[in-house]
């Protein structure tokens, strides 16, 4: 990884890419996106604070354990005069974070047991899928190619399907 002197004070987005390891695309898209954010030389090219490496790793450390990118861009926003995270702000945003991990974690959980139950049937049909259509009314009445033509029927009745 590249060292940058201490005494350089901003940095290009190459810099900012080599020593974050985030491609200069994810750097142009956190920009546009309103996590990072740079200044234009005369010559009109990027430079970041250096504070942007600490930046581009809270970013990064989020988006691998799932946190979407709007939730990142409030919380980010959220930092006493737009400061760089520190240890604590991480430790409070990952923690406010945990709930909804936890949550995921168990949707998935549940999404992986009925993937394998829909695989076991081979049918995929709206009666026995709750991956597809976990609340269907019409499956309880109709299964399969059934269901369109009395929909259809019921809507040319003017009824409802």
């Amino acid at each position: 990884m590249p060292k940058i002197p201490e005494k350089i004070h901003e940095l290009t987005v190459g810099q900012v890419s080599a020593r974050s390891g985030a491609a200069v695309s994810a750097l142009h898209f956190y920009e546009a996106k309103g996590l990072i954010r740079s200044r234009r030389t005369s010559g009109n090219q990027r430079r970041f604070t250096r504070d942007t490496l600490r930046r581009v790793a809270f970013i990064r450390a989020a988006q691998r354990v799932g946190i979407p990118l709007a939730t990142i861009r409030g919380a980010l926003a959220e930092l006493p005069e737009e400061r760089t995270p520190d240890r604590e702000d991480w430790a409070r945003l990952s923690a406010a974070w945990r709930s909804e991990l936890d949550t995921r974690i168990q949707q998935l959980g549940r999404l992986r047991d009925h993937l394998t139950d829909c695989i076991g049937c081979g049918c995929l049909s709206l009666e026995n899928c709750v991956l597809s259509n976990p609340d269907d009314v019409f499956g309880e009445r109709l299964t399969g190619s059934q269901l369109l033509p009395e929909h259809e029927r019921a809507v040319r009745r003017g009824g409802e399907g």
